[in-house]
């Protein structure tokens, strides 16, 4: 009977001695996973964060593309405008060829209104190009925020 209670003393001093062992194991592992959550956290906010600085960018980028745009059609009427204007020189410098009159008059105002033309086209071409830089940019936020959207997916999924 002792020797029976001596085994049974053993074997619950190794159980203990287990229980305490997978107790510390499991201290360690709630340890870990509320590092893991904290981190997890930390990494969502992050990308968060990361997402609105990129939707005020293409925010203040949209609102730089129709300013852009507003020029272009603004550049278009000018440019309208002068050609308007310099048909009407160039008529006008017609007539006073016709006539001898005033000749000169005439052809300086026309090289005016040509100059002219010539300033607000190379302007208007400009500011074409511009807006297109500022489409390609906005497309490639967009492309951007795709793959931010296939990030936290993939993400969701590994949890």
């Amino acid at each position: 009977l002792r020797e029976e209670n001596a085994i049974l003393r053993s074997k619950i001093n190794k159980l203990q001695i287990l229980s305490e062992t997978q107790a510390d194991k499991m201290r360690k592992l709630e340890k870990k996973l509320e590092e893991n959550k904290i981190k997890e956290e930390k990494e969502a906010q992050d990308l968060e964060a990361m997402v609105q600085h990129v939707e005020q960018n293409l925010q203040l980028m949209t609102k730089r593309a129709a300013k852009a745009e507003n020029s272009v059609a603004k550049l278009r009427q000018e440019n309208a405008q002068l050609q308007a204007e310099l048909r009407n020189s160039r008529l006008e410098k017609e007539e006073l060829r016709a006539g001898q009159a005033g000749l000169a008059v005439a052809k300086q105002n026309a090289e005016v209104a040509l100059q002219h033309l010539l300033q607000v086209t190379t302007s208007s071409r400009a500011s074409i190009r511009q807006l297109l830089s500022g489409a390609e940019s906005l497309q490639l936020v967009a492309d951007l925020l795709k793959s931010i959207d296939r990030i936290s997916e993939v993400s969701e999924d590994g949890q």
